[in-house]
């Protein structure tokens, strides 16, 4: 796949880079055949020393380079990108979109009719090879297209192929979770320092113990809580911590975000028709 897999970019950000870099480190692309557009020159160059690539100033110039494009762009420019490119996406193109909230409708209904579309919400830990992704098919992308879909974002993670209803909630839970989770391993590192911990190595003590754990549940299959109870011995520390963030109601906070986060990424999608709400 690496000599064939010319892969495109409308957008240099993060998210772009992250992907990109991912890929690259997979093995199913090599820098050369990658390249990115933004009207940033220092975005463009950014992702040209990142990945080894290309970084150009024209939508038009990845079209001509590539037939696996990624929209990579934020939800408020992706209307403008699709007029543009619209002209130029071809039968052979495959478009998948990382854009936030915007639906696969909206995706189809910018380009012309028949053209091959994927929407997909990853998040960034793409870049070390830990991304957490769901995606869902067009009308008219194939089976194919979704197997390549699978392939790439397998590659830097995990990846789900789901109903496109369920992509708001993946946007709220795996997609803004890494902010929640840098939260958590901050916080864990001040009350580190607070008891007495450099802070360098309550930092790295924090961190590890969130992917000691999370290796846990993944690799045991187990139940978060059937692990929860197995470090809570009767009368012990772990207890007295576990009751405190009880008390603190973290576990509803956690809770909140992810619905908030899902019903932002449906107002992004359905910007005319207001708030959608999740039901209770």
């Amino acid at each position: 796949m690496a000599s064939a897999l010319k892969i495109g970019f409308l957008g240099a950000g993060r998210m772009a880079n992250a992907l990109a870099r991912g890929m690259v480190v997979a093995g199913l692309t090599q820098g050369r055949q990658v390249v990115a557009s933004d009207p940033s020159a220092a975005a463009r160059k950014g992702f040209a020393e990142a990945v080894k690539g290309r970084g150009v100033g024209s939508n038009l110039e990845v079209l001509k380079a590539a037939q696996v494009v990624f929209l990579a762009v934020k939800p408020h420019l992706v209307t403008s990108v699709l007029e543009e490119v619209r002209p130029h996406f071809g039968k052979s193109h495959l478009l998948i979109s990382i854009a936030a909230g915007v639906s696969v409708a909206t995706l189809e209904a910018g380009l012309n009719p028949g053209a091959r579309v994927i929407r997909v919400m990853p998040n960034t830990p793409a870049l070390v090879g830990a991304s957490a992704s769901a995606f869902s098919l067009g009308s008219s992308a194939t089976r194919r297209d979704g197997e390549l879909v699978q392939k790439l974002f397998s590659a830097v993670g995990l990846a789900f192929q789901v109903e496109e209803k369920l992509l708001d909630a993946v946007t709220g839970l795996s997609g803004s979770g890494p902010a929640y989770i840098y939260m958590v391993i901050e916080a864990l590192s001040d009350g580190g320092v607070a008891a007495g911990l450099p802070r360098e190595m309550a930092t790295q003590l924090a961190a590890q113990t969130v992917l000691g754990s999370a290796q846990m549940v993944l690799q045991t299959g187990l139940h978060p809580g059937a692990l929860k109870d197995m470090v809570t011995s009767p009368g012990g520390t772990t207890i007295e911590g576990v009751h405190e963030l009880e008390r603190s109601g973290v576990r509803a906070a956690f809770m909140n975000a992810v619905r908030a986060a899902a019903r932002k990424a449906r107002r992004l999608g359905r910007p005319a028709r207001g708030e959608v709400k999740i039901s209770e």
